[in-house]
């Protein structure tokens, strides 16, 4: 009996590495694109060839069927908070989701999967007592970092990252988007985060939203690709990035005084009109400098005669840590 078709897909993906759908299409010559396609689609969902590339360059290699095999012993609330919260990015681009994930990192740093996400599962709720429902208050953080705070609340739908386990499944898919300049991985961000948005609008009557302006130059600007994805059902406040002769990112300084000088030459609130409660979005905060320095103009000009509300996707954990010990 002579091999199963998908028996040589494997074969000749296994002798060649990575291969295209075309050269699997030349290799079988029995059957057509579709069948080869329909073949892969399987082979997939199996966990057992994985894809990379974007057409029309797309290949086909293996994975370690054996981690995803490999019957395991997990408690269901674990497994639920895994498959919720990881996100692994492997060093060639593949994005793996949840518990698929994590055992590939755990594979990756020689870890036992079941007995590492006890762990994660541990360090994610020394991080959640900064939680009250889907945001993270910064208010007592901007507090003990500022002498004069301008806004009336912070909001972090999540920190960049935790220790041990690096950056958070939020870090991860705000790095790469914007490094990647990725419109899917953007579109994925404003899914997972436009309701909890309309919720801070709703609760805080929110009538103008301004968005923090990046920096960096960009031929995809993540600030725009978000306001363009939110579609919030608000007036866009005009705010400008000036531009200087070397393009300094803030999360390149380290002192707290150079990121506020950095915001106070860079960064200026154009509008001239009058707003009751304002929003003002941010991709990730460190200090806060800049939120709070759009804050202070805000106030100076006397724009807004309510409160004013910063939210940032992700933020340092840095500073929190001196709220816990307080």
């Amino acid at each position: 009996m002579g091999e199963s078709t998908t028996q040589k897909i494997l074969s000749y993906i296994s002798k060649n590495g990575q291969v295209s759908g075309r050269e699997l299409v030349e290799y079988l010559n029995t059957i057509g694109s579709r069948a080869v396609r329909k073949q892969l689609r399987n082979l997939l969902d199996k966990g057992l060839v994985r894809k990379s590339g974007r057409p029309p360059k797309v290949y086909y290699s293996l994975t370690d069927s054996k981690i995803f095999d490999e019957p395991v012993d997990i408690d269901k609330k674990i497994l639920r908070i895994v498959e919720e919260r990881y996100l692994f990015i492997s060093p060639s681009g593949e994005a793996k989701y949840g518990w698929e994930g994590f055992k590939l990192w755990c594979k990756k740093t020689n870890q036992d999967p079941v007995k590492t996400a006890s762990e994660y599962v541990a360090t994610l709720k020394k991080y959640d007592k900064f939680r009250r429902g889907d945001l993270i208050n910064g208010m007592e953080k901007m507090a003990h970092t500022f002498d004069e705070v301008f806004l009336d609340k912070l909001f972090y739908l999540d920190f960049y990252s935790i220790e041990r386990f690096g950056k958070t499944k939020l870090g991860q898919m705000l790095l790469y988007a914007k490094q990647s300049q990725n419109r899917v991985l953007i579109n994925k961000i404003v899914e997972d985060i436009r309701y909890k948005i309309l919720k801070i609008v709703r609760e805080y009557k929110v009538d103008v939203v301004l968005y923090i302006p990046p920096t960096v130059k960009r031929e995809v600007q993540f600030m725009k690709e978000l306001e363009k994805g939110l579609h919030l059902p608000l007036k866009t406040l005009i705010v400008a990035k000036v531009k200087t002769e070397i393009a300094v990112p803030q999360k390149t300084l380290a002192k707290l005084e150079d990121r506020i000088e950095n915001a106070k030459r860079t960064i200026v609130v154009e509008d001239t009109g009058l707003y009751k409660n304002v929003l003002l979005i941010d991709d990730a905060v460190g200090s806060g400098s800049s939120l709070n320095e759009t804050a202070r103009q805000i106030r100076r000009k006397g724009i807004c005669s309510g409160k004013i509300i910063g939210l940032a996707i992700t933020g340092s954990f840095k500073g929190f840590d001196v709220i816990s010990e307080v």
